[in-house]
């Protein structure tokens, strides 16, 4: 237990958002995340990456209870996260059960809800303890040609409070793809490298951009239904980019496909899918 108390504890993102740990097992826990303007998009909705980055904390800090301080380091193997609703100006909290201990892997399912019971999101996670296995040797992301063109909403990424905190910033906007960075810094940062939840925001809005790429800017409603990524290695200490590209486009829905890579050695450390709803 003292290995999981000491991570929450020492992780600078975690103590940005403000995340408290009101119970913590072995099997389960219930994580409480109280309103904070910082973590929302405009109008008081919670950004759809603080409720993924609330389901990772909280099955992370469950895995090291159980698995103890022989898993060392630990990453997220496989996430897959459904938005049922927004929570407003609330405060939110994860409930989060493990489903299954394997030597290394440990599966749980998140449930984040705010504190009337309104379903947020529904989250699955596979963690794994590494036990002092070497880093694995990661494949060189496909990238782009380096073009630079934020486009008409680039500038805007940066008014969104919880995003403008990360440092993220658009480079490209541009026929259905992006590429986003975000920069070393120490609000984005765990105990030893960034933290999978900054990275998973990077992700998810990239995801998103891609999509507004295809349509431009409007007064639309627009939001991300679902997240499906594998974490490869755990993120480094240092800049990160992710780029994507609208793979497939059925009316509303946009499927965008992301890469999240070192901006130092290209190599890929998060891979799969934003899910992306445009309604005109």
């Amino acid at each position: 237990m003292e290995f999981a108390r000491n991570w929450l504890d020492q992780s600078p993102y975690i103590s940005t958002l403000g995340v408290v740990a009101n119970t913590l097992t072995k099997e389960d826990a219930i994580f409480e995340l109280p309103f904070n303007e910082n973590n929302c998009n405009p109008g008081g909705v919670l950004h759809g990456g603080v409720a993924a980055s609330l389901s990772v904390i909280g099955a992370h800090a469950v895995a090291r209870a159980t698995l103890g301080a022989d898993a060392k380091t630990l990453h997220t193997v496989g996430f897959q996260i459904n938005y049922l609703a927004a929570a407003i100006n609330e405060a939110v909290y994860a409930d989060i059960k493990l489903l299954r201990r394997g030597k290394e892997l440990c599966f749980f399912n998140v449930e984040v809800k705010t504190t009337e019971g309104k379903p947020i999101a529904s989250a699955s996670i596979a963690v794994r303890g590494r036990f002092g296995k070497d880093q694995p040797q990661l494949a060189s992301c496909i990238g782009d040609n380096g073009e630079i063109d934020p486009g008409p909403m680039g500038a805007r990424i940066g008014m969104n409070s919880f995003i403008g905190n990360r440092g993220i910033k658009a480079e490209l906007m541009k026929e259905g793809r992006s590429r986003l960075v975000m920069p070393w810094q120490d609000n984005n940062a765990d105990v030893e490298g960034i933290h999978e939840g900054a990275a998973l925001a990077l992700f998810d809005t990239t995801g998103a951009m891609a999509a507004w790429a295809q349509t431009g800017p409007g007064m639309y409603k627009a939001s991300t239904p679902a997240i499906q990524a594998q974490v490869l290695a755990p993120p480094p200490k240092g800049d990160l980019v992710a780029y994507s590209q609208v793979t497939q486009r059925d009316e509303e829905i946009f499927w965008c496909d992301v890469e999240l890579a070192g901006a130092e050695d290209q190599k890929v450390y998060m891979r799969g899918t934003v899910i992306y709803r445009i309604v005109m």
